[in-house]
């Protein structure tokens, strides 16, 4: 066990930094997100995303020709927001801000103004793009939605510790109410650059740090990233991002209340015929239980359930970045889930890692050997 200032073992990672390596936080961000509100997506059938959405656990807010609003039974704003378009694909991120005059503060600091949204949506918005070129907004007074009815969670009996007499249970197979949006994972072969604007701008820490196997000195390839709300305890990640050759969207997770409502939503949609890509397990980082789907178009959404919650005062953990350590137990990763599947996905990302080489960025020929590295492991 590593006896390095600023370790927190036990917790999430076996050892913290090593001196004058990436402290995971800015020291004075221009403002601090409170979370994610929604994510943005552009699909071209917005019948098949709706009936997939409500099999997954998502409940209409709104849908017209060209845009479809899906939400959680939590209050608050849209969890998602999907706009017709000619293919399948991520647009970009929505996070909350503390104030209105935070949106202020952020333009200035930016060079941009403060918006109105839509009056589906409500509110303002400052619309930014990070250094990938990705579509970030940060959001304030926006329409909240009144809280939805929940699905019950399950009374468990622990061992001799007997909660539950003269009942039997029986889940139903049904889709697993999704609460809320939990995080979003991007890759980017700008990778430094990128986590540093987020951190910067946004005010978010770091959790965890990953490094490839050997190249520890060379810095992190992949951080969980949560917001900075003081003694509040908040997701152990908000966003995740890694590095790699292309800017691809990973996966978005969301919130069900319990393994029970996640296994059994996830027969649902197996009985359904959509397609399982990697579950159930419990990961290391963020110990969330999960399981991971692809919609009709192939994006990637993950069921969790128990995740982790950390305050301001944990600084990052370090740890080797291998498949084998994505979860506590479950079965291995797949190779859909890693991105190794035969497809068009795959040929994407083999021509990619051909394109980055030759490009202005992070990902260079000893990244790649950590990358390949670690889909072996």
């Amino acid at each position: 066990m590593s006896s390095h200032r600023g370790t927190h073992n036990d917790l999430h990672s076996e050892q913290g930094a090593l001196p004058a390596e990436h402290p995971g936080r800015a020291r004075n961000p221009v403002i601090k997100v409170l979370d994610l509100a929604w994510l943005e997506f552009a699909k071209p059938d917005l019948v098949a995303s709706e009936r997939f959405a409500q099999a997954f656990g998502f409940t209409t807010v709104s849908r017209t020709a060209d845009e479809l609003q899906l939400r959680g039974t939590d209050a608050g704003a849209p969890c998602v927001i999907v706009r017709r378009g000619p293919r399948s694909r991520y647009v970009g991120a929505a996070f909350r801000a503390a104030e209105t005059t935070d949106l202020v503060r952020l333009a200035g600091a930016t060079g941009t103004n403060v918006e109105m949204l839509p009056e589906s949506l409500g509110g303002l918005t400052v619309d930014l793009s990070d250094p990938s070129g990705v579509m970030v907004r940060v959001v304030a007074d926006t329409h909240e939605l009144a809280t939805l009815p929940s699905q019950p969670t399950q009374v468990l009996n622990f061992g001799h510790d007997v909660r539950r007499a003269n009942a039997t249970q029986r889940p139903p197979h049904e889709p697993a109410k999704i609460q809320r949006l939990g995080h979003v994972v991007l890759q980017t072969p700008r990778y430094v650059e990128t986590l540093n604007w987020y951190l910067e701008h946004l005010g978010l820490i770091v959790s965890d740090f990953k490094y490839f196997e050997g190249q520890r000195d060379r810095g992190p390839t992949m951080s969980f990233i949560r917001c900075d709300r003081g003694s509040t305890p908040t997701d152990h990640h908000t966003l995740a991002m890694m590095l790699g050759p292309s800017n691809r969207y990973v996966h978005s997770a969301y919130q069900v209340g319990d393994l029970d409502a996640l296994a059994a939503g996830g027969e649902h949609l197996r009985e359904l015929g959509f397609y399982r890509s990697w579950g159930i397990g419990r990961h290391i980082e963020g110990s969330q239980i999960f399981d991971y789907w692809r919609d009709p178009d192939g994006l990637l959404v993950e069921h969790f359930a128990d995740g982790d919650l950390f305050d301001c005062t944990l600084e990052p953990g370090w740890s080797p970045m291998t498949a084998s350590g994505l979860a506590q137990w479950g079965p291995p990763a797949t190779k859909d889930f890693l991105g190794l599947a035969p497809g068009r996905d795959a040929l994407h990302e083999l021509v990619s890692m051909a394109r980055s080489l030759h490009d202005d960025n992070e990902f260079d020929l000893t990244r790649l050997r950590g990358l390949l590295k670690v889909t072996n492991s």
